[in-house]
Order: C-alpha cells, then sequence, then structure tokens
C-alpha cells in the first residue's frame, strides 16, 4: 500500500515558462476548452493542493464546476469538489478568501510548527484543520498525513515554489503541462519553477505519454513515476 498519494502536477505556462505576467491581475493562459479538462481532472482526485502564495495571489475556488461531475461524484460517495489543501511557513493566510468559503469542501492547511497556534486560532470559524507539518513544512510528512486521511489522488495546481519543491524532491508522479502560444518577457513575474536541483535532469528524462492539441494551447502529459 502507498505511504503517500499518487500526486499529479498541474500547471499552464507561456512559451518562455511564466505562470503568470507582473500585472495585478491573473494572467489567463488557457482556454475553455483546457479549463473544461481541468475540471475533469480535478473531479477524479480526493484533494487539490495550492501554495498560501497563490491562495493569497489569485484568491482560487479550487471545486469541480461541472455539475454534472458533481453530481457523479456524489452518486459515488464522494463530496462534490475534492479537499482543498494548503500550506504555509508563515501562517498568514486570511479567513475570508475563497480557499476557506463555505462550500462543503474539507479545507486542510498544513502549516510550520511556529505557525500551528496562531493560524488555528485565526481560521477557528472556517472549520479548516491546521496540521503541524515540521519547522519548514516537510512534504513526505504532508503526503502521509494525506493518505491517512484517505487521500489517494492529489492534484497540485501551484504555484512557482510549490512546484519546483514536489519536482526537486522527486515527489511527483505525472506532471500535466499545458504550453499557452505566447511570450511574457517579465523578468519579476513568477515562472513554472525557481533555479536549483531536478531529479529528472537530462540523465534521468520523463516519459512523454500524450500531446494533445485543444485551440491554441497543447497540453503535454509527462509520466515521472
Amino acid at each position: 500500500m502507498r505511504s503517500r498519494p499518487y500526486v499529479l502536477l498541474s500547471c499552464a505556462m507561456s512559451v518562455d515558462g511564466y505562470i503568470d505576467d507582473s500585472s495585478p491581475e491573473r494572467l489567463l493562459l488557457s482556454n475553455d476548452e483546457d479549463f473544461d479538462r481541468v475540471d475533469a481532472v480535478r473531479a477524479t482526485c480526493d484533494a487539490i493542493l495550492v501554495g498560501a502564495n497563490t491562495v493569497r495571489r489569485d484568491d482560487p475556488r479550487l471545486l469541480v464546476r461541472s455539475q454534472a461531475r458533481r453530481q457523479e461524484r456524489v452518486a459515488r460517495g464522494l463530496p462534490p469538489s475534492p479537499a482543498k489543501v494548503t500550506l504555509t511557513t508563515a501562517g498568514d493566510l486570511d479567513p475570508s478568501s475563497r480557499f476557506f468559503a463555505d462550500d462543503g469542501a474539507v479545507k486542510i492547511v498544513y502549516a510550520a510548527s511556529a505557525a500551528v497556534g496562531k493560524l488555528a486560532a485565526r481560521l477557528g470559524e472556517t472549520g479548516a484543520t491546521v496540521v503541524d507539518a515540521g519547522d519548514s513544512v516537510d512534504l513526505r510528512r504532508l503526503l502521509e498525513d494525506l493518505a491517512g486521511r484517505g487521500v489517494r489522488r492529489l492534484m497540485v495546481e501551484g504555484g512557482a515554489s510549490v512546484h519546483t519543491r514536489f519536482l526537486q524532491e522527486d515527489l511527483v508522479d505525472e506532471l500535466h503541462l499545458v504550453m499557452a502560444p505566447f511570450f511574457v518577457g517579465h523578468s519579476t513575474a513568477p515562472r513554472f519553477v525557481h533555479d536549483g536541483d531536478f531529479p529528472r535532469d537530462h540523465r534521468r528524462r520523463m516519459d512523454l505519454a500524450e500531446v494533445r492539441k485543444m485551440g491554441d494551447v497543447t497540453l503535454m502529459r509527462y509520466l515521472l513515476a
């Protein structure tokens, strides 16, 4: 039996590798066809994880949008949407963000040990579960805890720091990378990953399992397990 969930990392980026620009508004890198594909993938997962910076910057809902898919999940004895998961070192999360909305989804926050007490008090009325994940949020500890909560399939949606950590620690089983047909060109904008050493370099290539054209964007699906 796996000690951690199957981890699927999903990201859309520009041709030059950016996942946003440097403006205050969120940059849409994908299109309606791909948004629907992502919704279908979400519906197959037990939990969706984003970093605290993504919660603050994008204020995502992280719900399955399709009513038909929500009903199908309920018919299988599941909640309408997967559990929502985030991780934070500083604990500076706003309880009024849409991540913590009263929408029926389970909310789990993995926090650095020093932030747990204050964060639990701040989020008390949201119903979110705050979990001590070690001094610097240990990803393996996080994944083991999710497995213990019945999460078998985890979708990781960002942002750059989260992508980097999961890939550098070799904790990704499958990568969905969507490329938008334009450049961003802002050196201050967030990229897909930060600099660093990655186990999947030129000596250990990923397995390209699928390439799919969806309107003007392209999905590349890689297997890393």
